[in-house]
């Protein structure tokens, strides 16, 4: 059975609460394009990281693209210091989370502002991204409704207000 707009929201909603900094998820990437984003990340960060190009020498980008799970963001290299700038932005520590089934691959990056996230929360990070990620792989076997509210989702937890 597939899950309700709902159901996918709630677990959204678990996300922001686990990330008390944000977080950054793209599902189902396909070459560099994902099918849903969403960003909670500070619209700061968001800017500075967009406008710089740093996508390109992100350490999660790269570390998502080549394994599945998740990794502290203390354990990746940083040669370009992309997660020490996060960090001046208010994400001192995360966590890398990748997701992939077949062919499909979704990667998310999660934040905290003051301490390392447990392992505990990594593994409930993980488990709701491959909820999501299991969930959403087959837009055209989900209700229309639902692929609707996703898009919109996505625009409004990236821009809020939109």
């Amino acid at each position: 059975m597939q899950p309700t707009k709902f159901e996918i929201s709630e677990t959204l909603g678990k996300l922001n609460q686990l990330a008390p900094a944000g977080y950054a998820l793209g599902f189902h990437v396909e070459y560099t394009t994902p099918k849903f984003v969403f960003q909670t990340y500070p619209k700061a960060w968001l800017d500075y990281y967009s406008s710089n190009g740093l996508i390109m020498m992100d350490p999660m980008v790269a570390w998502g693209f080549e394994n599945a799970g998740g990794k502290r963001w203390s354990g990746l290299e940083d040669p370009a210091g992309v997660l020490k700038m996060a960090g001046e932005y208010g994400m001192k520590y995360g966590v890398v989370i990748a997701a992939v089934s077949g062919d499909s691959r979704s990667i998310g990056g999660f934040a905290h502002p003051d301490r390392e996230f447990t392992d505990d929360e990594i593994a409930q990070l993980e488990a709701d991204v491959v909820l999501i990620h299991d969930n959403t792989a087959d837009t055209a076997s989900l209700d229309p409704d639902t692929v609707e509210h996703l898009k919109k989702m996505s625009i409004m937890v990236t821009h809020p207000g939109s």
